[in-house]
């Protein structure tokens, strides 16, 4: 399987009597109204996973009718689920429609409601499906079930639910916030991503919907994640708002040992931006991106700021850190002139950052970038991963806090920010100097925003494989930026790694930008 990051669905899990009669156990007893129910918990799910996995993987998802497989993107989008048919509409503050099967979505995944009278399945029927031309005339019969499933909310008005938790497809999942729109994707886990073996997907194959009260803020969604490798059980509760968030909760049950395992894996696409090769491309807008940098909070409290790429050669970083604070993939670039774009819109699609919650240990934040020339490729990757192997009968457990922003003032990060990277060749008499480059970097936010021009800013400069000379530090009168500017050299033919950040009298005023520059690009 090639290891760009895609929906590719090609596993689907039968569960077994067990898992039949958990369900049954949650179920109300035959013997009337007056008997005792025990609610199905997330205990109940990693018992399931735990029993998954001492067995071996199997996929067991129902046939697909080859009229649904053979879909096209814009045919299978024409499907609508019907608004009326939403589970819980008009009894709760949050509702859920489901998605159909079809076009690359063929997997079927098992849902069932959580309430006070124990677990039901939820069962599909035709009719609670809108379906474009001659699709509308075929009859499936009701064991098609589900592809996936999306939580709505009066996100941003009391009359009007819109999605804020969606699954389709593999693991993935999106949040989203007020006022945002779709980009960026999150996913439940990530196995052996950019290795020469290939990747492996693994997918949610059952869910359980806790119902919640009807005034209630929070609701929570249990999740059986399954692979060759590992099963999973998942508890995800979202909190809509201005920045949703969804505390997640995994305990991975491995079958075998994994290569490489990432956790909290965030998915993005990168087609270009300020300081890529926009010539590459035939394209009217300034800049194609969902997501422009992604940002780090080590566990010794400095921020981090890599600016994406779009890489003529696939390109894999990991930066090493004990108990991480958080990390995310962020779109900072705000103003609809920075796109120009107003059907993609996107200066509205959302930030993603991930606060662990405990401790994490020892690992590194891997960052994997793949070349592309199509904004319609999820091309970029960051995900977590540990440095402790992972190894069979060794249970793994994490928890974390999702959040989805447009906006996040001085909290991520507190300090002053990198507000543009810009990098452009040495030009003399008319011609360019060879592997010479000027870097220019902008710095906004924090202290920075009062300080007088005046000030002895400093730009601290620091470059493995190449040398740095003529560093200037100044204040645009134009926009309050602070600007960096640096002449870089080449002292070889590999990547060169670079960090800047500025400092007053010896202490940091903003976040440190690094970022990789290869010869030749």
């Amino acid at each position: 399987m090639s290891i760009k990051s895609r929906i590719t669905l090609t596993a689907f899990l039968a569960l077994t009597s067990l898992a039949c009669a958990l369900a049954r156990a949650a179920a109300p007893a035959a013997q009337g109204p007056a008997a005792a129910v025990r609610r199905f918990r997330f205990a109940d799910v990693e018992r399931l996973a735990a029993l998954r996995a001492r067995q071996p993987y199997r996929s067991g998802s129902s046939p697909l009718p080859g009229v649904l497989r053979r879909l096209s993107y814009a045919q299978y989008h024409q499907i609508h689920f019907r608004a009326a048919d939403a589970l819980w509409r008009g009894r709760s503050m949050f509702e859920v429609e489901f998605y159909h099967r079809g076009f690359a979505f063929t997997h079927q995944v098992k849902i069932y409601t959580v309430s006070a009278a124990g677990v039901r399945a939820v069962g599909y029927r035709q009719s609670m499906f809108e379906f474009p031309g001659a699709l509308a005339r075929l009859r499936f019969g009701a064991d098609l079930g589900f592809a996936g499933l999306k939580v709505r909310y009066p996100l941003d008005s009391p009359q009007h639910h819109r999605s804020v938790l969606a699954f389709l497809g593999a693991s993935y999942f999106r949040v989203l916030g007020r006022n945002q729109d779709e980009g960026i994707t999150a996913r439940g886990l990530a196995i052996d991503t950019a290795t020469t073996g290939g990747e492996e997907i693994p997918y949610f194959t059952r869910f359980w919907l806790v119902e919640p009260p009807p005034r209630a803020l929070t609701m929570t969604v249990y999740a059986l994640l399954e692979s060759p490798s590992v099963a999973g059980a998942y508890r995800f509760v979202v909190r809509p708002g201005a920045i949703t968030q969804v505390t997640v909760s995994a305990v991975l049950y491995p079958r075998r040992r994994i290569a490489k395992l990432g956790i909290a894996p965030l998915t993005s696409m990168f087609l270009y931006g300020v300081n890529s090769a926009r010539g590459r491309f035939a394209n009217w807008r300034p800049q194609v991106h969902d997501s422009d940098g992604l940002m780090m909070h080590t566990g010794g409290g400095q921020w981090l700021w890599r600016p994406l790429q779009n890489p003529l050669r696939l390109q894999v970083n990991r930066f090493m850190d004990d108990n991480p604070r958080g990390f995310g993939l962020i779109q900072r670039d705000r103003r609809f002139a920075d796109y120009e774009d107003p059907e993609a819109r996107y200066e509205r699609r959302p930030s993603y950052w991930v606060e662990p919650l405990g401790q994490w240990g020892r690992g590194g934040v891997e960052l994997v970038e793949i070349p592309s020339r199509e904004d319609i490729d999820y091309n970029i990757d960051a995900y977590w991963v540990p440095s402790a192997p992972v190894r069979p009968d060794q249970p793994l457990a994490f928890s974390y806090v999702l959040s989805a922003y447009l906006h996040s003032g001085e909290r991520w990060p507190p300090g002053g920010k990198v507000a543009a990277t810009r990098i452009a060749p040495v030009v003399r008499d008319g011609h360019r100097l060879s592997g010479l480059r000027h870097v220019l970097l902008d710095f906004e936010g924090g202290d920075l925003t009062g300080l007088h021009a005046s000030q002895p800013v400093r730009a601290v400069v620091s470059a493995l494989g190449a040398r740095i000379w003529h560093i200037t530090t100044q204040r645009l009168p134009e926009n309050g930026h602070w600007r960096v500017r640096f002449t870089l050299q080449p002292t070889g033919g590999r990547p060169v790694d670079m960090r800047c950040y500025l400092e007053l009298y010896g202490a940091p005023l903003s976040e440190t930008w690094t970022y990789q520059w290869t010869p030749g690009s």
